[in-house]
């Protein structure tokens, strides 16, 4: 009785292994389709990020221009020449409204009748001259602030191509596609002060007698 026993607690044991071994093959199974999948997933998270970076690099060569003085870069100049523009010439309107105001308000006393009247609606339209040249400091505080931020990008980009090793421009040929051509190439707009081989007005006014 003991060894059928016996023999019934070794069967026991031997079918009680088998159904280990059975385990621990579905959990290795397990363990290498989960390796495969993660190694599927991160080659395909690796190929996603090399797609990025070559977009990225793309774009940052279709935004970055042929140097100083187009594109981004020429905008940037722009808008701070509008604004020094702006300002010069709403000084000279204050300046000879001032003085207009001036001299009428030197007028007035010696004068009667329309004369004098005319004179302080003269004094009336100064004042409305200079309330309405308070648009420089608004307008010039709006744009500054666009070509702060312009120029905050201008700053990233060529950190961008410096991370990137972009020495040169490579051909875009949407942004070749997008430049002027003939007449239309010529019209560049007034010349910026810091412009080199640029034909200025006094030039202009020297061809003429």
């Amino acid at each position: 009785m003991k060894s059928v026993s016996s023999f019934g607690h070794f069967d026991r044991i031997i079918g009680e292994l088998t159904d280990l071994r059975v385990l621990l093959e579905r959990i290795e199974t397990r363990d290498r389709e989960a390796k495969q999948r993660g190694g599927e997933a991160l080659l395909i998270g690796v190929e996603a990020i090399h797609q990025a970076i070559r977009k990225t690099r793309t774009e940052i060569v279709s935004i970055k221009s042929n140097g100083k003085g187009e594109t981004l870069y020429r905008a940037t100049d722009e808008l701070d020449a509008v604004v020094a523009d702006t300002e010069s010439a709403t000084e000279t309107i204050l300046e000879a409204a001032e003085t207009i105001d001036g001299i009428a308000g030197r007028l007035i006393p010696t004068l009667e009748g329309d004369a004098r009247e005319q004179l302080v609606e003269m004094r009336s339209q100064a004042i409305r001259i200079f309330e309405a040249c308070n648009f420089q400091d608004i307008s010039g505080q709006r744009i500054s602030k666009v070509v702060n931020l312009m120029q905050f990008i201008e700053q990233r980009i060529m950190a961008m191509t410096e991370i990137w090793g972009i020495t040169e421009i490579e051909s875009d040929p949407a942004s070749e596609a997008r430049k002027p051509k003939g007449d239309e190439a010529l019209l560049n707009g007034p010349a910026l002060a810091t412009d080199e081989n640029v034909v200025s007005q006094d030039d202009i006014d020297s061809l003429f007698p």
